[in-house]
């Protein structure tokens, strides 16, 4: 089936392809990897709340040339270490300001792990089985994503993955080689700790203790911890951890207590999902291939004997990452991005052995995951169609608003052909039972969504971004203050590239646990940010003019502010309203 052993894999490589064959399909898999990593990179706004908030705060970074300590429109910002900040900083410095700067270092990250992928794979597989394992983790749904948006998953996937690819290859040396092996992987979990922290180095030392444990080799799992990794992890890991623990003292109860163990054990960050939550993001968002793992897993089990070491390994890296994430009261799709790394890689190995031997039992598991593709892509594009022919039916049963809703129907044409390709592609690979038309089907929803279904993304970022509300506001001198009442669009600070003061009962609108941590310990307010018990106070202090903006709900109490200044009430658009107040004598 899919899972040979080692040695058959080797002796395989290659068979019924040329040596120039193989390379050209290496390239050819980096050309699709690259597309999918940056294509249109730049070509949406930032999405909220992450994406804007993040840029913001490496804007900030940028600005005050500082990167210990982070800040959020000029609160200490202390929910994630700097790292990432410090990577996206130095892009908008380096090349500017923008949405493809913000998204260059994640998509960088992704593109590096990719290439890591690779390297690891044709070491201990072969070429054709590394190319196609760069395919599938690249063509993956969840992988796109987070490769092309201002998030830590992407940054820290790639050092949590190499960190085990060096550690798994320093148990296949001995010696020198070993023990470089072993402190680099020692040295990548350290820098994973710094995006964003204890996770990064337990995920590895979690998988690698389960494989060597699978395997009985208790040796290797206690060179893991020799004093020299944790001298290396704790060289890397201290000077940031000490240092930012100097400049703020209450970070390392904040960073150990909250952000770490109350986020696992407790459901304080309201992300509770159930224990089957990532059975239905593996579903959904590492479609079609999700369609053949639980066939080819269930396989593999059975044939757990003769696994191959690298195998193994993949299969275990994958259910720990989704065991150790299921058991935790906080649950996010990009939580276990390495888990769907590996479980790409599985996907990757049935198709290769189902390409060598089309009789075989992997060339049966890629036929009926084609048919189920066929079965689901279908009739999702004959109702794409009948959307796109009669979009009043649709309209009349939804409740979505009308704007929502004529953004998007001239899209549907374009997704019913997406659909039917898609469809058209694993009715094919079925009827020629031939696994390269299955690869063929599976790659091509997610590429065609790049492509020629590309516009629906940039149409539901502009309806989660604040860069339309930014362009709507008036160009203002610098001497005129914005602030925001009882609301705080993420991202807008980015577009206007200045800070906007908030006014707020706690500060939640900064979508910041450390800031409401901060603000409930009593500490002093930051300069930016406004109780709202102090509002009238605060205004009657302006001696420069405050361009003051709340949402719909709010409007009746800025009106009646703008009203005492006798000042006009202006509808700015996306369910805000805004009042130039003039400044107090």
């Amino acid at each position: 089936m899919a899972f040979s052993p080692h040695s058959e894999a080797q002796a395989s490589a290659g068979a019924g392809l040329s040596c120039a064959t193989r390379h050209w399909f290496s390239i050819l898999a980096f050309l699709v990897a690259a597309w999918a990593v940056f294509g249109h990179l730049g070509d949406f706004p930032l999405l909220a709340p992450d994406e804007g908030r993040n840029a913001e705060v490496a804007r900030e970074m940028k600005t005050a040339g500082a990167w210990l300590v982070p800040t959020y429109n000029g609160a200490t910002y202390l929910d994630k270490p700097a790292f990432f900040f410090r990577a996206v900083a130095i892009s908008l410095d380096l090349f500017g300001e923008s949405e493809f700067t913000a998204r260059l270092p994640s998509a960088l990250f992704g593109f590096g792990l990719l290439t890591a992928l690779f390297a690891f794979c044709r070491r201990v597989y072969d070429e054709r089985t590394a190319a196609l394992a760069l395919l599938v983790v690249a063509a993956t749904p969840l992988y796109i994503a987070f490769s092309r948006i201002v998030i830590f998953d992407m940054t820290l996937a790639f050092f949590v993955c190499t960190s085990i690819f060096a550690a798994y290859l320093a148990e296949e040396h001995e010696g020198t080689s070993r023990n470089r092996w072993s402190l680099l992987a020692a040295f990548l979990g350290g820098v994973a700790t710094l995006v964003k922290g204890p996770v990064g180095f337990i995920i590895p030392l979690l998988v690698m203790l389960v494989f060597h444990g699978s395997l009985k080799r208790f040796d290797a799992m206690k060179r893991l911890f020799r004093p020299v990794h944790v001298l290396v992890f704790f060289a890397v890991v201290l000077p940031w951890f000490v240092g930012l623990s100097l400049a703020c003292p209450d970070f390392p109860y904040y960073g150990i207590m909250r952000e770490s163990i109350a986020r696992f054990t407790t459901p304080v960050f309201r992300r509770t999902q159930p224990f089957y939550y990532y059975g239905l993001i593996i579903a959904s968002c590492c479609f079609a291939w999700s369609l053949l793992l639980p066939e080819a897993i269930a396989a593999a089990w059975r044939k757990r004997a003769a696994l191959s070491r690298p195998d193994r390994l993949f299969i275990v890296w994958a259910l720990v990452v989704v065991v150790f994430f299921s058991l935790s009261k906080s649950k996010l799709p990009g939580y276990i991005l390495t888990g769907v790394v590996a479980l790409g890689v599985v996907a990757a190995r049935v198709f290769a052995a189902a390409i060598l031997d089309r009789a075989g039992l992997a060339a049966a598991v890629v036929r009926r995951a084609s048919l189920a593709l066929l079965v689901f892509m279908l009739p999702a594009a004959v109702v794409m169609a009948v959307i796109a022919a009669r979009p009043e039916l649709l309209e009349q049963r939804l409740k979505f608003p009308h704007e929502i809703f004529a953004l998007f129907i001239p899209l549907m044409p374009a997704a019913a052909f997406s659909l039917g390709a898609t469809a058209l592609l694993a009715g094919v690979a079925w009827v020629r039972r031939d696994a390269r038309w299955g690869m063929a089907a599976a790659l091509a929803l997610p590429l065609l969504i790049l492509t020629v279904n590309f516009e629906v993304l940039p149409r539901y970022a502009d309806t989660r971004s604040s860069r339309a509300l930014a362009a709507r506001l008036p160009k203002l001198p610098d001497t005129t203050e914005y602030a925001c009442m009882s609301c705080f669009p993420p991202g807008l600070p980015f577009y206007l590239k200045r800070l906007v003061t908030l006014i707020s009962e706690d500060g939640r609108e900064l979508t910041s646990n450390y800031v409401l941590f901060s603000l409930a310990s009593g500490k002093p307010w930051p300069e930016h940010v406004v109780a709202t018990a102090r509002m009238d106070a605060w205004l009657q202090s302006r001696n420069h003019p405050v361009y003051l903006i709340a949402k719909y709900d709010k409007r009746p109490a800025l009106e009646a502010i703008a009203a005492a200044r006798g000042v006009p009430v202006t509808d700015i658009g996306a369910g805000h309203w805004a009042a130039l107040l003039p400044a107090q004598q």
